[in-house]
């Protein structure tokens, strides 16, 4: 019997939870950004045990590599990665920018499970709104982030300068936007071809409804 592949995704990820949950910069950031991991979890094993659903292969790679993006981010904070570090000192950039990375996967990723959630679901009936749908969930969903931060920071000055990661950039939620709506982007008119033959692959296996 083959293991299912929700199971084979936490396997993956459990490890890197397991050592960014050690001792992280800060606690309270490390759970304000790990939480999205927990509640994607959450979101698919009640797909799978209530609906018998499941995402395709390509989009769960996609969300488990954006899941270890976030932990990262959450063991380090987003200003301290040390991969970050790396690229600024090599490249003389100015600052740490890990954290586009992440809000980058963060228009990308959902971007994937939003397109086949409406292609298998027949949410959008007609393929010329399929795009224009698929970013305008992924901008709404960074801009709700960003609010969430913006909340952050008026519980708490010291949280927020690790959960928001501004490192100074008076525009960095305007950024970080972009980045989201360019990973949107990639996926609506990069991606579909790969992603279209993913779903073609699990429909051999489960109904697509």
């Amino acid at each position: 019997m083959k293991t299912h592949p929700n199971i084979l995704l936490l396997a993956c990820v459990m490890p890197v939870l397991a050592w960014s949950a050690w001792q992280p910069y800060d606690t309270l950031t490390w759970w304000l950004e790990v939480a999205p991991v927990f509640f994607g979890f959450i979101a698919l094993f009640i797909a799978w045990a209530k609906y018998d659903w499941r995402l395709s292969n390509m989009a769960l790679t996609l969300v488990g590599i954006h899941m270890i993006i976030l932990i990262i981010g959450g063991h380090y904070t987003y200003a301290r990665v040390p991969l970050g570090n790396w690229a600024a000192e090599t490249f003389g950039l100015a600052r740490n920018h890990y954290d586009r990375l992440g809000h980058l996967a963060q228009g990308l990723v959902p971007a994937v499970i939003c397109r086949e959630i409406f292609l298998r679901l027949h949410v959008i009936a007609k393929r010329g709104w399929l795009g224009f749908c698929v970013v305008s969930v992924c901008l709404a969903i960074s801009a709700t982030y960003e609010l969430i931060e913006w909340a952050a920071a008026l519980l708490s000055a010291e949280a927020a300068e690790s959960f928001l990661g501004t490192q100074g950039d008076g525009w960095d939620t305007q950024s970080d936007m972009f980045l989201a709506g360019i990973g949107a982007l990639i996926t609506v008119f990069l991606l579909p071809g790969m992603h279209d033959r993913s779903m073609a692959r699990l429909a051999k296996h489960l109904p697509l409804t």
